[in-house]
C-alpha cells in the first residue's frame, strides 16, 4: 500500500483498515518511551506492508510483544504474558507471535528455544526487516533477525501514533548507548550511540503539530550526548529549534547523564517558556564507591554541582531521579550515603529499585550479588519513606499557587474530575468534566498527597483575591 508522506495517524489507520482483506497487527508495549516511539515505528512500517490495525489481540493475525530487559521481573512479566497469549494461538493456528525489542536482542535464538510459541525475533535496529520475517514465519520457518546497526536512526520514517487524546508525542532523538555502566544491560540490547538527522526530527516534530498534540518527549538514552555531524548541532542546539518551531508545544526530554548534562542546555531551559521545567538525571547512588562500582563516570560532588547549577539557573525546575538498592557490596554506610544525598538535593519524586543482575554486564561477570535479599528490600524501603516524605515537602510548596495545566484525560477514581500535568511533570487532579482533553486551564492547587496535587480551575484574579482576604 502507498501511502502519502505527510499523511496522518489516523489517515494512514483508517486507509489500512478499509482493507477487508487485509491481516491485522496488535502491539502489546512494555518499558520505556523508547519502547513506545519504537512500537509506532513499527505500526508505520507494517502498515506500508499492508496490514490493518486492531487494539484486540484476539482477532489479529499478527501478534507482536515490544520488550525490556533492564530487570529481571520485567522479562518474567512479559514470559507470563505469553502464556497468555499462547492461548490464542493454540485456538487459532495460524497467528504469528513475534517478540521485539531488548529482550529479544538479549536472548536471541535462546528465546525461540524456551518459548516455543514463539515464531519472530527482531532486535531494535531490525524493525525495517519485519515485513521479510513475518513471511518466513508465514512459510513455517521461526524468524530471527537481530543484529545492531552503527547507523539506523529510522529517521526518514513517520511514526504512526495510536494516541486517542492526542496531548502526547515521542520523538526518538538518538539510539544505542556509549556508557557502559557496570549494570546495565542497555549498550548491549541497542548498540551503540548514534544520533539523527535534526532535519528529520524537526519534520517530524511539525507533523506532531499538524496532528493536533500539545506536547513532545524527545528522547534518547542519553540525550545530552546528541551530536549531529561533529558538533554542528549538539542537545542544547536541538532543544532550542523544536522549542521555537510554536511557542505553545509543550517540550520536555529524558533522559539526562549527569557527566554529560551542561549548563548550556539548563541555560536553553530558561529561555524558553515551553520547555517544561523538569529534569529527570538519575544519580543510582549517593556513594563515590558505588558509583565508581558502577562505572557511572562521575562522583557525589560532581553531582551535586549538576544540581546546584539547575537550582541556581532554574529556581522552580522539578528534579526527579533513579535509585538502586542493594548493588553489589553495598554497605550500610554507602546506603547512608544515598539516603543524605536524597535528603540534600530534595527529589520531587524517584524511581526506585532493588538491585538484580543482568546476565552479560560488567557488574554480573565481575561482581558478586552479595547483598541479602532481606537488606535490599529493607534498604529499599527505606529509600520509598525517605522519597515519600520529600515528595510530600515538595507538594505542600504548591498549595495556593496557579499552574497552567495540560488536561490529558479523566481522572481514575472519578469521572466528574480531569487530571493533567504541570510544567514540573506533576500530576494535578481537579474537577471540570466539561474540559477539552488536550487544552490548557489554569488550576489553583488547595490540597495535596505525596503523588499528585489536588485543586480547581481558576485564574490568576482569583488567587489574589484569596490572597487579600488572608492578609
Amino acid at each position: 500500500m502507498e501511502i502519502k508522506k505527510y499523511m496522518s495517524s489516523d489517515e494512514k489507520i483508517a486507509l489500512a483498515n478499509l482493507n477487508p482483506g487485509a491481516k491485522k497487527i496488535f502491539i502489546e508495549t512494555y518499558g520505556c518511551q523508547m519502547n513506545v516511539a519504537d512500537s509506532e515505528l513499527v505500526y508505520s512500517i507494517m502498515i506500508e506492508d499492508g496490514f490493518a490495525v486492531t487494539d484486540d489481540y484476539n482477532i489479529a493475525d499478527l501478534i507482536l510483544i515490544n520488550t525490556c530487559s533492564v530487570r529481571d521481573n520485567a522479562e518474567q512479566k512479559i514470559r507470563n504474558r505469553l502464556k497468555v497469549l499462547g492461548l490464542v494461538k493454540r485456538s487459532r493456528p495460524g497467528v504469528l507471535i513475534g517478540i521485539l525489542g531488548c529482550m529479544a536482542e538479549r536472548l536471541k535464538e535462546q528465546l525461540i528455544e524456551e518459548e516455543k510459541l514463539v515464531d519472530i525475533i527482531a532486535g531494535p535496529d531490525s524493525y525495517r526487516a519485519l515485513p521479510k520475517l513475518v513471511a518466513e514465519a508465514e512459510s513455517g520457518q521461526k524468524a530471527i533477525n537481530v543484529l545492531l546497526s552503527r547507523e539506523e536512526t529510522y529517521a526518514e520514517i513517520s511514526p504512526v501514533r495510536k494516541s486517542k487524546n492526542k496531548v502526547t508525542a515521542f520523538v526518538s532523538i538518538t539510539r544505542g548507548c556509549d556508557n557502559m555502566c557496570a549494570f546495565c544491560v542497555v549498550p548491549f540490547t541497542r548498540g551503540r550511540e548514534r544520533s539523527r538527522n535534526p532535519e528529520t526530527i524537526l519534520r517530524e516534530v511539525d507533523e506532531i503539530i499538524s496532528e493536533g498534540f500539545k506536547e513532545i518527549t524527545l528522547l534518547g538514552q542519553n540525550v545530552d550526548k546528541y551530536n549531529w555531524n561533529n558538533g554542528e548541532v549538539n542537545f542544547a542546539g536541538l532543544l532550542r529549534m523544536v522549542a521555537i518551531k510554536n511557542p505553545n508545544l509543550r517540550v520536555r526530554f529524558s533522559t539526562s547523564y549527569p557527566q554529560d548534562f551542561t549548563d548550556e542546555v539548563i541555560k536553553v531551559m530558561s529561555e524558553h517558556e515551553n520547555i517544561c521545567k523538569y529534569i529527570h538525571l538519575p544519580v543510582q547512588a549517593g556513594s563515590n564507591n558505588m558509583l565508581e562500582k558502577m562505572r557511572r563516570g562521575y562522583t557525589r560532588e560532581w553531582y551535586l554541582g549538576r544540581i546546584k547549577a539547575i537550582k541556581t539557573m532554574i529556581p522552580d525546575c522539578a528534579i526527579s531521579t533513579d535509585i538502586i538498592a542493594g548493588y553489589c557490596s553495598e554497605t550500610e554506610e554507602d546506603h547512608k550515603e544515598t539516603l543524605s544525598l536524597m535528603e540534600e538535593v530534595g527529589y520531587d519524586y524517584a524511581y526506585m529499585f532493588k538491585y538484580s543482575p543482568r546476565p552479560g554486564t560488567y557488574a554480573a561477570n565481575n561482581f558478586p550479588d552479595d547483598v541479602s535479599e532481606e537488606d535490599k528490600s529493607r534498604r529499599l524501603s527505606e529509600i520509598i519513606e525517605i522519597q515519600h516524605k520529600l515528595s510530600l515537602e515538595s507538594n505542600l510548596k504548591d498549595l495556593n499557587k496557579i499552574f497552567s495545566v495540560l488536561v490529558e484525560g479523566i481522572s481514575k477514581k472519578s469521572d466528574e474530575r480531569l487530571f493533567g500535568r504541570n510544567s514540573q511533570n506533576k500530576v494535578i487532579v481537579f474537577p471540570g468534566k466539561d474540559f477539552r482533553i488536550g487544552t490548557y486551564v489554569n488550576v489553583l492547587v488547595t490540597d495535596c498527597t505525596s503523588a499528585t496535587l489536588l485543586g480547581h480551575i481558576t485564574s490568576e484574579d482569583d488567587l489574589i483575591s484569596k490572597i487579600n482576604k488572608k492578609i
